[in-house]
């Protein structure tokens, strides 16, 4: 099962998320610390904002570890 919240910043979705998922028994997955992780490569590496195709690629070629929240 995935459970997706979504709303403006600072509107307490992760929280929530946490919340939601320590509840259920589910893992929480912080898909905005994933983006971050991406965004934080492609301005190391020189890649263009507006490049989707370079993006994507460089996405699917990162390594994103996850340790408790924390990427």
């Amino acid at each position: 099962m995935v459970v997706t919240i979504d709303g403006p910043a600072g509107a307490g979705k992760s929280t929530t998320a946490r919340g939601l998922a320590r509840r259920l028994g589910f893992d929480f997955l912080d898909t905005g610390a994933m983006y971050r992780a991406v965004a934080l490569a492609a301005s190391q590496g020189n890649v263009r904002w507006d490049d989707a195709n370079a993006l994507a690629e460089l996405a699917g070629r990162i390594a994103i570890t996850f340790q408790q929240d924390k990427v």
